[in-house]
């Protein structure tokens, strides 16, 4: 993350021990001397956004039909890409994670509103928390359904085993969280604070929110809402399309037109490793090499045109080292000949994992295209606001631009210009669950004898099994 701050570590002690040890304080911050100055609220605020709510990509990848794992590797790929999914498996467990954010917004909430500080100052670090609690609480609903609700700090080993709330309890507090964030937030900041919540972001958030909740219901109240939202987002005139594809994932593009809202790093300070965790296997380009994690499936490679300028942007098809040039396969079993994802490829580290590029969590060519698929429902047929969203996607890309659909024809373009724009950005199984179309779409992709076990229940993941033994008021999704 580019906005780094240093933290207190509040510890909880047992107080069965207390009369045994020596509680003299190693530092003079506590919970009662910190969270007094707007530089506490400040540094409490990026410990925040030290934990954005942004699974790792092969989560996305590998329940699709977007990609294969490298198969001999860790033995929990596999089982998630063939469905053979448990409890245990050690990549379903977002869930801990997006409460430790949680408690950390849940902390700014609390605690701001009593530091002598600038009112507005506060007013809008407080909305920040807001939004960045709402996108942990809006993964979580996807992944998992309905989930506890915390929203209170927690100070004490008190009060921890807390129910299950709905799916629409949740989605409450997600649109409270993000219309609070949007009346406050700015929008936009001095470049030395890029990367910040913005208004544009909690619209947009708001947005997908809306056409989550929509998902394959025809007349939903929640697509006029959906399209009018991102509309909102449009005419704030903040956020463009990059003229060129790869430009919206070059180094400069850190917090640039196109990102409303994304995770920032900082090449060889604080990287990310995707370029060479998704890379060529062993292939010596990366430092390190080429970790290989998972490869493109040939039904999605194949889907790019020869004129698409994303193909080139998102996959890497050879590379030349020492004066040798290797050419990669889409069918090669032998994962060091495969194509593979370059999408977030910063060729200018030096460091095992010290790759710098942004990670979007919501680029405008999103908010576009929900925009026309939102048009395309609410008005039982593409409008010609729809058409020119989805087109303006599909002209930056190189593609000839679309007229004549009817309503379903439509529909079905947005959903594959969704996939082919934003592939490799965690988007992916969110649209295939919201539209109904997860378990036809994994069955149909059968390469590498993948022979998928999936059933219906699979549109959710298993709660964590360390979660379940801690909480015994958590009921595991059926079907685990």
């Amino acid at each position: 993350m580019k906005i780094n701050y240093i933290v207190p570590i509040l510890a909880i002690l047992a107080t069965a021990c207390e009369s045994q040890l020596d509680l003299s304080p190693v530092t003079n911050l506590t919970n009662v001397t910190y969270y007094k100055t707007a530089e506490d609220a400040k540094a409490a605020l990026g410990a925040c956004y030290a934990v954005i709510s942004n699974p790792d990509p092969n989560l996305d990848l590998t329940t699709t039909d977007d990609a294969i794992p490298f198969l001999t590797g860790a033995a929990d790929r596999p089982l998630l890409w063939r469905y053979n999914i448990t409890p245990a498996n050690s990549l379903v467990t977002f869930y801990a994670g997006a409460y430790t954010g949680i408690n950390r917004s849940n902390t700014v909430i609390d605690r701001l509103p009593g530091i002598p500080m600038d009112e507005m100052l506060k007013k809008r670090y407080v909305a920040e928390a807001k939004f960045l609690r709402a996108l942990h609480y809006f993964t979580l609903v996807q992944l998992y359904g309905g989930v506890p609700l915390v929203t209170k700090e927690t100070t004490s080993l008190e009060g921890l085993e807390v129910p299950r709330a709905s799916v629409e309890e949740v989605y409450a507090l997600i649109e409270e969280d993000l219309k609070e964030a949007e009346s406050v937030l700015p929008k936009t900041y001095p470049a030395n604070e890029s990367g910040r919540a913005t208004q544009g972001a909690a619209k947009g958030i708001l947005a997908k929110v809306y056409l989550t909740r929509a998902g394959a219901t025809k007349d939903s109240p929640f697509w006029p809402q959906a399209a009018a939202k991102a509309k909102e987002v449009i005419d704030l005139g903040v956020y463009d399309l990059y003229a060129n594809f790869a430009d919206a994932f070059a180094l400069s593009a850190r917090g640039g037109k196109e990102n409303i809202f994304e995770v920032q790093y900082l090449t060889d300070v604080r990287g990310h490793g995707l370029g060479r965790g998704f890379g060529v296997r062993s292939a010596p380009i990366y430092p390190g090499g080429g970790a290989g994690i998972a490869r493109p499936t040939a039904t999605l490679y194949n889907l790019y045109s020869a004129k698409d300028q994303r193909k080139a942007v998102t996959f890497i098809t050879s590379y030349t080292f020492n004066n040798v040039t290797t050419q990669l396969s889409i069918t090669d079993p032998d994962f060091t000949k495969a194509i593979s994802f370059q999408k977030f490829w910063d060729k200018t580290a030096k460091t095992n994992g010290g790759e710098g590029t942004s990670r979007p969590v919501l680029r405008y060519a999103d908010v576009l295209l929900i925009y026309a698929e939102a048009l395309n429902e609410a008005n039982n047929g593409p409008t010609p606001d729809a058409y020119a969203a989805l087109n303006r996607v599909r002209t930056r890309a190189g593609l000839d631009p679309l007229a004549g659909l009817n309503y379903q024809s439509f529909k079905e373009a947005v959903w594959l210009e969704r996939r082919l724009e934003l592939v490799f950005e965690n988007s992916r199984r969110y649209d295939l669950v919201r539209t109904g179309r997860l378990v036809d779409a994994v069955k149909a992709e059968n390469s590498f004898n993948r022979n998928a076990t999936i059933q219906p229940f699979h549109v959710l993941l298993p709660i964590p099994q360390n979660d379940m033994d801690v909480n015994p008021k958590l009921v595991q999704n059926p079907g685990y």
